[in-house]
């Protein structure tokens, strides 16, 4: 009787799971589908939104400096957070549909990292740029005001943005995260299923 188990040679002899491996595809390339169409509509809005301040700057014609770098921080503030979209943009258009895994993860990889950078670093700077844009557009309208409604609408404003950074937009990286490590997770074990 032979004592020798080749524990590895069973293992590799063993079926992987087509329906769970199909399923994974599936779920990767709905996630991102979703992806590449929150990614159009997103650069859809904001060219809209910068259009609309063009159009305001032009046809109210503000009388203060601060106005116009406001406007101009503004529209900045907005194209320096469409930059990053162009790499992301790439990678959820790749046309091959079921790459092999270890391709699969890789873009996984990079669309994760695109992902951390736009919500650190890119999301930061447009929300400080459209802060300080915002804050010195509407100092112009402020000054008409009374003391008591200039310090209303500065306090409305920063509570909007107060609510948005410290609310709103965590909430939303998480969400993000999260779908898009459970599918890193998913691969990763899959690669490692296949290497073994």
């Amino acid at each position: 009787m032979e004592t020798n188990i080749d524990f590895k040679k069973i293992w590799n002899q063993q079926n992987i799971e087509t329906p769970k491996v199909n399923n994974l595809y599936t779920k990767a390339n709905k996630l991102k589908r979703r992806s590449f169409l929150k990614l159009i509509l997103v650069n859809i809005i904001l060219l809209l939104s910068i259009t609309f301040i063009g159009f305001i700057w032009y046809y109210y014609q503000p009388e203060f400096v601060t106005t116009k770098i406001g406007i101009i921080l503004t529209i900045l503030a907005i194209i320096i957070f469409l930059l990053p979209f162009k790499k992301q943009f790439s990678l959820l258009t790749k046309n091959k549909t079921e790459p092999n895994s270890k391709e699969y993860l890789q873009q996984l990889i990079k669309l994760k990292e695109i992902q951390v950078y736009q919500q650190a670093t890119t999301l930061s700077i447009y929300f400080i740029m459209l802060s300080l844009g915002i804050g010195l557009y509407i100092f112009e309208y402020v000054s008409k005001m009374t003391i008591t409604g200039g310090i209303i609408t500065y306090a409305i404003t920063i509570l909007w943005f107060a609510i948005n950074w410290y609310y709103l937009r965590p909430k939303v990286i998480t969400k993000k995260n999260a779908k898009l490590h459970k599918l890193l997770v998913e691969f990763e074990k899959l690669n490692n299923q296949m290497n073994d």
